[in-house]
């Protein structure tokens, strides 16, 4: 039997999750009714709002029917994990759109641009609203090593979206997209595994495993943050016209890049102490 919970609506979390689906709601009908933009940017835009709509309204149905006790995951944790990972979507997105779409006299443009950054706010709430709550929070993605794999794939999300796959032909930029999934694919997969509490299941310690994976992923990772700015920059040199969107998106690879490098080597220094120093005192 389905039983209805009226006070997950009416609690802080609750009205802050009902304030954010109808703001996601309204920024994506916004975009959506200016027509179809081929831009992966713009899809990507459309995607967060979307995403961080239709989880939000996932989040409040099972919580108001109670079905959420029944979910054989750790369901704070759960919550938690989407609430930073909407927080760092919201922020790109709320960054990505203004510049690139709107103008003085784009009226829908500036109105999406406002509400996604009320809505970014909000989910900082969330954010806020689930760390304060001691001893409700212990899942593995409220830990450090767990919101570094968040930042981790959400990095890597950015370069996927600005990538051109009709123009990387050479073996240096293929060997830096192969090290850019790869390191997806591992990280959303720990991701997905520890929410799942299908860790017990290996027959070997899994913190341990996750330490090596920082390890290689941090070292390929430094490979590619000096092979993909010397073969792009080197192939595709910045035009002499207005229109460079390829070579900025070149631009914010090298960036993000960089920027998961660091990532990458702090997770993998934290996890050894984590695994190796800590647990032996």
């Amino acid at each position: 039997m389905v039983s209805v919970d009226l006070r997950s609506l009416i609690l802080p979390v609750g009205i802050v999750r009902n304030f954010e689906f109808v703001l996601t709601c309204i920024c994506f009908s916004l975009v959506a009714s200016e027509g179809h933009r081929n831009s992966s940017y713009w899809a990507w835009c459309m995607f967060t709002w979307c995403f961080c709509c239709f989880m939000t309204l996932f989040i409040l149905i099972l919580e108001f029917t109670r079905l959420n006790n029944k979910v054989p995951i750790s369901w704070d944790d759960f919550t938690t994990a989407f609430a930073v990972l909407a927080t760092l979507l919201l922020l790109s997105t709320s960054i990505i759109y203004p510049t690139i779409y709107a103008c003085p006299t784009c009226i829908r443009q500036i109105c999406a641009s406002v509400v996604s950054w009320i809505c970014l706010g909000l989910y900082a709430i969330e954010v806020w609203l689930a760390l304060r709550r001691p001893g409700e929070i212990s899942g593995f993605l409220s830990t450090v090593s767990g919101l570094l794999k968040i930042l981790e794939t959400f990095v890597a999300c950015i370069i996927f979206t600005s990538l051109d796959p009709t123009k990387y032909n050479l073996r240096g930029l293929q060997w830096c997209v192969a090290v850019y999934s790869l390191c997806f694919i591992f990280a959303l997969l720990i991701i997905l595994l520890t929410i799942g509490r299908l860790v017990s299941a290996f027959p070997f310690p899994f913190d341990k495993l996750v330490t090596i994976y920082n390890i290689v992923a941090a070292v390929m990772y430094m490979t590619a943050v000096v092979i993909w700015p010397l073969y792009a920059f080197e192939t595709y040199s910045r035009p002499i016209n207005c229109d460079s969107s390829c070579w900025d998106k070149l631009v914010v690879v090298t960036f993000m890049t960089a920027v998961n490098v660091l990532v990458y080597i702090f997770d993998a220094a934290y996890s050894i102490k984590l695994v190796f120093f800590i647990r032996q005192e």
